[in-house]
Formats: C-alpha cells, sequence, structure tokens
C-alpha cells in the first residue's frame, strides 16, 4: 500500500482548500429601506408630506426617520427581518380646507397610513398609502335597536334610540348634523368588493339619512349627549327594559301617525328614506343597522343613488361619500352561524371592526354602548379605537345617558 507522505507544502494546500469551500451566504447583510409617504386622495389640492415621521416597529423596538422634501424617510442599516410601517399627523381645520375645499373638519384632521408584517430582506423601496379621518369631537355613543317584550310578554320596539357623545373638551353645536342608517338589505345591496370594484372605495350606502334642525344652535357640553329617539314618551311603564325618553334632544317623527310622537320634542328632519312609508330610524331590531354622522355643506338630498349591485330597479340607496363621514359603527347581525364577517358595510379605515346584540331576533333589550375609556376630573372619555370590536360593549342595563353601571 503506498503512503501519503504529509509535507508542509501539502498541509498549506490543504488548508487553503478548506478555507475556499467555507460558505459565507449566511453572513447579514444590513439592508436600506425607502419609505415613501403618499399624500391621501382626499387631498386634491395639495398638502405638504415633507417632515413627516415614519416609524418602523420590530418586537417593540421602534425606530424613527423624517421624510424629506420628495415625502420619502430612508432607514439605512436595517437588520432584515418583518416590520411595521406606519405615519400619522395632525392637520388644522385651516389645512384640512385648503387640502380639500371643505370645511367639515372643524377640530382638523388625522393623517395616517401603516402596513403590516411587511418583508425586508434586500434593499427596497415602497409606497406608504394614507387616509384622511375627520377629528372626532362628536361620536356614537349608543344604539339601541334591540327592542323588548312588553308587560305581557309581547314584542316591544317604540322605544329605540341612537345617543351621541360629546368627546371634546368645549361645547359642540351639532345642528345641521347628519345621521345616516346604513343599507340593512338581508343580503347586502354591494359587498365591500362590490362597493370597491363599483366606486373605488370612495362611498358607503345609506337607506336612510336624517339632519338635525338649523333653526338654531344646539349645543352639547363637553361629556353630554344627544339623544334621538322615534318615540319621545315614557315607554318604561309599558315594558320593564324601556326608558322614559320624554327629555329626548330630537324625535324621527312618524309621519303615518301610528307612534306617539311628542309635540314637546323637535323634529329630526327627514332627509331621505328609501322606504316611502317609513318616516322615523328604520333601526333592524337583530341587525344589520350600521350608523354614520356626517357634517357637509353640500345638497345632501341631491347626491346620487343607486340600486343593488348589477339591478336596474328595486331599492334604491344613496351614495354617500366617506370624506365626510365623522364617525360610524358596523352594526351586524349574529346569526345560528356567528356574525358574518362577509355582510361588513364599512371599510376598514372607517371602522375596522363591528359589533353586534347576542340575539339573532331582538327583543331582549340589548343596547350597544361604547367602553369608558377613562375620566376625567369633569368627564368621562369614551373609549375610540376606529374598532367597534374593541370599543363597544353589550348592556342590558345601562340606561339612556348612562355610560357606567
Amino acid at each position: 500500500m503506498m503512503k501519503l507522505k504529509i509535507t508542509p507544502l501539502f498541509l498549506c494546500m490543504l488548508l487553503m482548500g478548506l478555507v475556499a469551500c467555507v460558505d459565507y451566504n449566511d453572513t447579514v447583510v444590513p439592508v436600506t429601506l425607502n419609505v415613501s409617504v403618499q399624500r391621501p386622495a382626499d387631498f386634491s389640492l395639495g398638502g405638504d408630506v415633507a417632515g413627516k415621521t415614519v416609524t418602523i416597529s420590530l418586537n417593540g423596538t421602534q425606530i424613527t426617520a423624517l421624510t424629506n422634501a420628495q415625502g420619502v424617510a430612508s432607514f439605512v442599516g436595517l437588520t432584515p427581518d418583518v416590520y411595521t410601517v406606519s405615519t400619522s399627523w395632525q392637520v388644522s381645520a385651516a389645512q384640512y380646507a385648503a387640502y380639500t375645499g371643505d370645511n367639515v373638519a372643524t377640530d382638523g384632521a388625522t393623517i395616517t397610513g401603516s402596513l403590516n408584517a411587511l418583508t425586508v430582506n434586500r434593499d427596497a423601496s415602497i409606497n406608504l398609502n394614507t387616509h384622511v379621518a375627520v377629528n372626532r369631537n362628536v361620536v356614537i355613543g349608543k344604539v339601541y335597536y334591540a327592542g323588548s317584550k312588553d308587560n305581557n310578554k309581547k314584542n316591544y320596539l317604540a322605544a329605540r334610540y341612537i345617543e351621541l357623545f360629546n368627546q371634546s373638551d368645549s361645547a359642540v353645536d351639532v345642528a345641521g348634523m347628519y345621521i345616516v342608517l346604513l343599507e340593512s338589505e338581508s343580503t347586502p345591496a354591494f359587498t365591500l368588493n362590490n362597493l370597491h370594484d363599483e366606486f373605488a372605495d370612495s362611498v358607503v350606502l345609506a337607506k336612510q339619512i336624517f339632519r338635525i334642525p338649523t333653526d338654531k344652535q344646539y349645543k352639547v357640553l363637553p361629556g353630554q349627549t344627544v339623544l334621538i329617539v322615534n318615540s319621545a314618551v315614557d315607554h318604561s311603564v309599558s315594558a320593564a327594559h324601556e326608558n322614559n325618553l320624554t327629555l329626548a334632544d330630537f324625535e324621527a317623527k312618524d309621519a303615518t301617525g301610528r307612534t306617539r310622537n311628542n309635540p314637546d320634542v323637535p323634529a329630526l328632519t327627514l332627509v331621505y328614506s328609501a322606504y316611502a312609508s317609513i318616516s322615523q330610524l328604520n333601526l333592524s331590531q337583530g341587525g344589520p343597522c350600521g350608523v354614520a354622522l356626517l357634517r357637509t355643506n353640500d345638497d345632501v338630498s341631491a347626491w346620487p343613488k343607486t340600486y343593488a349591485y348589477r339591478k336596474t330597479k328595486g331599492t334604491e340607496f344613496v351614495k354617500v361619500p366617506v370624506r365626510y363621514i365623522i364617525d360610524a359603527v358596523d352594526v351586524l347581525k349574529k346569526g345560528t352561524q356567528g356574525v358574518d364577517v362577509s355582510t361588513k358595510r364599512l371599510y376598514a379605515n372607517i371602522d375596522a371592526g363591528y359589533t353586534n346584540i347576542q340575539s339573532a331576533s331582538g327583543y331582549t333589550g340589548e343596547v350597544v354602548v361604547r367602553k369608558v375609556a377613562r375620566k376625567t376630573a369633569l368627564r368621562l372619555v369614551l373609549q375610540d379605537t376606529n374598532n367597534s370590536s374593541n370599543d363597544f360593549l353589550i348592556s342590558t342595563s345601562l340606561k339612556i345617558r348612562q355610560y357606567e353601571e
């Protein structure tokens, strides 16, 4: 057998070969991410995107950078990973009016944008789209649509109501504010995908639109409510779950005369109803019955209407521009299989979630109530994360104008 002679030269060549075979591909190479902040689509007349803070997050650690004159924020030397990217800033009422041509944002607006689970494994440039949310001084505090059983165990629906809440630190004049009841067909007239395809996410559909009268100022103090009802009488004498509504702020009068109305309570102005015979709040006792608040100087009665998707006749729904929505809550129906999320009527940037009562048919006295976030020395502050799944609870004990047990 031939013996291998190991010489110093052989050892040197062997070591050089081993070094040449080492794989360095697992070495982490830092990368650069350029984030281009896009101006909101609603800002058709301008809007600066320079000097805005962009944040990238990973496992609780945040890194920030400011956008340059072109609206680009650069993150250099990032470790490849999966990041969340976000931005947020405020504009004043004057800026909002200058950028949009509308003066509905009396308290200014918030611009936000975010991307979740963004994989960054090489140098990249991305666009970060943003949306506008008018700062809410008034929010939807309660929606009572379930009805209950009266003292004779019969269905009782006359005492349904909507309650608005002043979140701000100053009095708010609600005169001219619009209350919108969203389309509530058992099969949605338009799915969110349909709305996207037909109207590019620019509208939601309404079956009814009401307006708070403009004959005078109707000021609401901080932490106080606006109670809007169908029948401003004492319903507590007829049904245990119901309220005395005689001190309601506004009443949707029944033009047919079948419902008891209170002549001492101001009439809510009916702007549109998809159903000629219904002039009251058409709240479905099992749901869905989403509600939105608007402010606009438009002639709302002239807004275009549409039939259900691909229909040429039937019920007509108003196309409500999402840019005017101050607050909205998506209220869905809970069936035997749970809530069908595909029936959502509101885009995620308006309401990222939804709420619902537990009964499929109603008549349980359940009321949808916005949660209390905190208390100040002077008032309650209600929870407002733009996600009704987080913001609302269901109660059978809270009465009108109450938010704490």
